[in-house]
């Protein structure tokens, strides 16, 4: 395998990460927002008060992209196989 595929293989790893896993970081640091600008208007500083409306967002995130997300990881593995099969 050269160093080029080699190079090819892991950009397209690090690109469907980011596919898979920033929408739903992305739906975490909104919400995380959206409460820290809610406890700075009313003056409520509970730490605690970010964990429960951010784990229901980013889990009912996951469930709306769970099939986006099966998908790139499964063209990711279908390219990793293609590779693995034409011997690099």
């Amino acid at each position: 395998m050269t160093p080029a595929a080699i190079l090819d293989v892991a950009r397209d790893g690090i690109v469907t990460f980011l596919k898979v896993g920033g929408p739903l970081m992305l739906v975490a640091l909104a919400v995380g927002l959206v409460v820290s600008l809610v406890q700075a208007l009313t003056q409520l500083q509970e730490q605690t008060l970010v964990y429960v409306p951010k784990i229901l967002a980013v889990f009912g995130a996951l469930l709306f992209l769970l099939p986006f997300m099966g998908d790139a990881l499964a063209g990711y593995m279908a390219r990793i196989a293609a590779r693995i099969v034409a011997g690099g």
